[in-house]
């Protein structure tokens, strides 16, 4: 199998192209115990064989409970830290948030390195007039040598144009893309490819939704027992529902049966393929999947792909809303 290939993010800085993310080691995601690898040593063993598939790069955050002590055990016992690239977060919620200074302080203490290579910043409240202040500062401590590089996550078109134009150098929004969820089509990529600022999608496959397990899978048997899950259920409902979702599915199929591969793969191929996209950042409860991101370098989606694609996603209701505006409570369309 292909090695995972690396792109450049950042001036300094290149990624491999699947990004592991790394919030089901923020607890409560364990899943049946002969497959859980989610804590303890288990967990930091776990990180070797996507390093060396060339999965290189992590993604985490200062509220994904100890998955930052835990990459920092990792990069201490394996020797790893000139290979692999950290791309951690600095999250502010609500009217009672840390500044910046502490959040990097803690981040590098947790990972147990002296420079953090990408602090993603999140502002949950926009009614809270502080977001472009607090980018700023995180621009200083860039400037101080803590922080290689700036960026953002889950911010919508005008406050990221905020921030760039409070002179922020952003060099990345993680947002969520996937065939269920183009909204960062609308106005995001548009702004990206004119200020140079990739995107890191994650829920390319919508919690797993995109996968034969739901092929032909009555709408009654779906079980919306996890946030994730029921989150992506809701995705589905605004997408076109779940007879439009099966004919995805039976397309998906048909591609991914051409090349050998599965529909969790030709789904975050299609995103891997999209203006902008730096790299796809997948879930892992372990790593007996490695071999199917691996899977993802072994082919392309050829135009007759695209166009089987395509034709159900003409039939899809189409968002018009923002980046995370409807989590935010805004609307989907």
């Amino acid at each position: 199998m292909p090695n995972v290939p690396k792109t450049e993010l950042a001036d300094g800085i290149s990624i491999s192209q699947v990004i592991k993310g790394c919030w089901q080691l923020s607890g409560g995601h364990g899943g049946e115990r002969d497959s859980d690898r989610t804590s303890g040593n288990a967990a930091i063993e776990d990180f070797k064989p996507f390093v060396q598939a060339g999965i290189t790069t992590f993604d985490t955050a200062d509220i994904y409970g100890p998955s930052e002590s835990i990459i920092g055990e990792y990069l201490r016992e394996s020797g790893d830290r000139g290979n692999v690239q950290v791309l951690t977060k600095f999250c502010c919620f609500g009217r009672d948030m840390q500044t910046a200074d502490s959040g990097v302080q803690n981040s590098l203490r947790s990972l147990g390195v002296d420079k953090l290579d990408l602090v993603q910043f999140y502002w949950h409240d926009y009614g809270v007039e502080k977001y472009v202040g607090a980018a700023q500062r995180l621009a200083e401590l860039q400037g101080a040598g803590l922080i290689r590089h700036v960026g953002v996550t889950n911010f919508d078109t005008p406050r990221l144009s905020e921030i760039v134009d409070a002179g922020v150098p952003v060099v990345s929004n993680q947002v969520q893309y996937s065939l269920l969820d183009r909204r960062p089509e609308n106005l995001m990529v548009p702004y990206c490819q004119e200020h140079g600022i990739k995107l890191l999608p994650y829920g390319t496959v919508a919690g797993g939704f995109l996968s034969e397990r739901y092929l032909g899978l009555p709408a009654s048997k779906v079980r919306a027992d996890t946030y994730s899950k029921s989150k992506y259920a809701s995705v589905i409902s605004q997408s076109g529902g779940w007879d439009w979702f099966q004919s995805l599915l039976r397309e998906l199929d048909g591609v991914a049966r051409k090349h050998g591969a599965d529909i969790a793969t030709v789904s975050s191929r299609w995103v891997l393929d999209q203006p902008q996209v730096a790299g796809v950042i997948v879930g892992a409860r372990n790593a007996r999947h490695v071999a199917q991101h691996q899977k993802l370098f072994e082919f392309k989606l050829d135009g007759e792909d695209r166009g089987r694609i395509d034709a159900v996603l003409e039939r899809a209701r189409r968002p018009q809303s923002d980046c995370y505006s409807w989590e935010r409570g805004g609307s989907w369309l």
